[in-house]
């Protein structure tokens, strides 16, 4: 295993995971400990340095299996799409936090009382995970003791079905590079967001979303509702043969746009023509 992919391979010169011992060169091997997300989104880095770019966001409830902690940073790996990296430690928790419930919606409140007018006290974006302890009212009581609104919340194995209708929920949304919630988004993280939300395994970049996801689309096919259109380095979804869905640094949002408008200044512009259209 000598040439593997570093987002996704938790190995470093001086440490590397338990199981890749004899596949990886490290000086250690230790095993992992699960930890989850207590935090409402905190952001992942290559280096432990709070001022360098965000590789991706995990959000609350998620789960990470970390291989090291040193001066306030964690080291690990996300469970949801194996991404690599460091992240604050005293954003993690120890916790045997079973997850009954997910976001399905781009933002809901957190409450210190079951009743809409009391402060919120935190906030939760769409894909955090929860384990519901008691309904109340119109609200379920989280393992935290706080409140949020029962219409909010499905169970971990209710999904929507629609993940185009889920992207287009984030419209207008600014964008982030490396985001994946409604406070900010790049192009691959409203993709992988939206089809998480439908129930589908998705990575995380946009060149491991033209590998892995569905397949091609022929050269002069009818284009789909659906269908993942890729740039190197950009990827969108159509709402139709006709308009293109994404979030991008052009607009510095989520738009939807004519096709045919974002590929020509997008080819003249930016990442040049399209590499691939796949169909899942």
């Amino acid at each position: 295993m000598s040439d593997y992919d570093p987002r996704r391979t938790p190995a470093r010169e001086d440490l590397a995971a338990l199981h890749l011992k004899g596949f990886v060169p490290a000086k250690h091997y230790v095993e992992g400990r699960s930890m989850r997300v207590i935090d409402e989104v905190i952001a992942l880095r290559p280096r432990p340095e709070s001022d360098c770019s965000i590789d991706t966001q995990v959000l609350h409830g998620e789960e990470v299996i970390v291989y090291d902690i040193d001066e306030g940073w964690a080291w690990g790996q996300l469970v949801s799409d194996g991404y690599v990296g460091y992240m604050p430690a005293d954003a993690l928790h120890k916790t045997p936090l079973v997850p009954t419930h997910h976001v399905p919606v781009p933002r809901t409140f957190l409450y210190a009382a079951p009743n809409m007018k009391s402060p919120p006290v935190g906030a939760l974006t769409m894909g955090a995970k929860v384990e519901v302890r008691a309904p109340r009212d119109d609200f379920m009581q989280v393992t935290s003791g706080l409140f949020i609104w029962a219409a909010h919340l499905a169970p971990m194995e209710e999904m929507r079905s629609d993940y185009v209708t889920t992207a287009e929920s984030f419209i207008g949304m600014p964008y982030l590079w490396g985001g994946k919630s409604c406070l900010g988004l790049d192009c691959s993280g409203l993709v992988q967001i939206a089809l998480h939300a439908a129930g589908i395994s998705a990575p995380r970049d946009t060149d491991m979303m033209q590998a892995e996801l569905g397949k091609d689309v022929p050269e002069g096919a009818p284009l789909r509702r659906g269908d993942l259109v890729f740039w190197k380095g950009h990827v969108g979804i159509l709402q139709d043969a006709h308009r293109l869905l994404h979030a991008n640094g052009h607009h510095m949002q989520v738009v939807s746009e004519s096709f045919a408008e974002a590929r020509q200044r997008i080819a003249n512009k930016s990442y040049g023509e399209i590499v691939a259209i796949k169909r899942l």
